[in-house]
């Protein structure tokens, strides 16, 4: 790959990689292409340091990976107003009243906006995007970091005994993904939901169950410890007092044995992970900061999620429209 300097993410993680010198001149590249989809199905992430900050860059990179997945509604913002597919604008405004609870979470003794848990995206969906990319177009100038999990390393790293009990179930999940409503594995305290997380609840009331299992098998035989408390409502044929207390049991195992890689953001950054393979979740900042995300979303899918009753996404579109999803 000449011109293109790869590195280890760090010595302290068995995954991932940092990727430098990916410019309009060679990305176009075929055989270069064909390497970064290796390294990326190999490694699970890259960091991509020292890209030209652009949507129209940020949509060439992530057609090295896959087609990319459009959100399902235009009512969410695109990036600078352009109708470019797939990039998503994800902007929290600076707060003018910095004494307004609403909305925020409390982690660690501190009240904090942008927050995210871990999580896989596309819970409330019988088919998983197979990667997200990320590039900060505003960052807190302090915190605000994303982080990220590898499910390899955290299958490895938790309880053989948890894992027993979970190795063979399922999670359900739902469209509603708001954290005030959030009842398992959680480690903060809400405020209160913000106005975005609302728009769903009327949909989820009515939107299919999705379920998904909560340990996977890559067809390079390495098992993913994939599940989350985020928009879950339980597990698969055990919705009693014995399965939550599973649940509940395995997601702070899984809380306490994450190993994160959390990144610092810089303007030329994009960052990709595998929607398959790795949970992320944003730290938070203090609220008088603003963030602002721009994402896009690669097409392809485990196989292994379904939603209640066999329906398919065509016959969910059909019912729940126009469906405003998270992303």
């Amino acid at each position: 790959m000449a011109g293109i300097q790869i590195r280890d993410l760090g010595e302290q993680f068995s995954w991932g990689s940092r990727v430098s010198g990916l410019s309009w001149d060679n990305i176009g590249d075929p055989a270069l292409r064909a390497d970064l989809a290796q390294l990326f199905r190999d490694r699970g992430f890259i960091v991509f340091e020292g890209m030209e900050p652009s949507p129209k860059m940020q949509v060439a990179l992530s057609t090295i990976f896959g087609p990319l997945k459009d959100h399902p509604t235009r009512n969410v913002p695109r990036a600078e107003g352009e109708d470019m597919l797939g990039v998503i604008d994800m902007h929290i405004a600076p707060r003018e009243d910095p004494g307004h609870d609403h909305g925020l979470v409390e982690v660690n003794g501190k009240k904090v906006a942008s927050f995210l848990p871990w999580h896989f995206d596309h819970t409330y969906n019988d088919e998983l995007n197979y990667a997200g990319i990320l590039r900060a177009v505003v960052a807190a100038p302090e915190e605000g970091r994303t982080g990220f999990v590898d499910g390899i390393e955290l299958y490895q790293a938790m309880d053989p005994a948890i894992i027993r009990k979970i190795e063979n179930l399922s999670a359900i999940y739902t469209l509603d993904v708001r954290l005030t409503t959030m009842r398992f594995g959680r480690y903060f305290k809400t405020f209160g939901d913000m106005e975005r997380d609302r728009a769903n609840t009327e949909e989820a009331a009515i939107f299919p169950r999705a379920i998904h299992p909560m340990i996977w098998a890559r067809p390079s035989g390495e098992k993913v410890a994939h599940f989350c408390g985020f928009s879950a409502v339980g597990i698969q044929g055990h919705e009693d007092a014995e399965g939550e207390a599973i649940f509940e049991e395995a997601l702070q195992e899984l809380n306490r044995k994450v190993h994160p890689y959390w990144h610092d953001w810089h303007p030329t950054d994009m960052v990709i992970w595998d929607n398959h393979r790795v949970l992320h979740g944003v730290e938070g900042c203090d609220p008088k900061y603003e963030r602002r995300m721009h994402r896009t979303t690669i097409k392809g899918d485990y196989g292994l999620g379904r939603f209640e009753g066999g329906k398919k996404i065509g016959e969910v579109k059909r019912e729940v429209a126009p469906l405003m999803l998270p992303a």
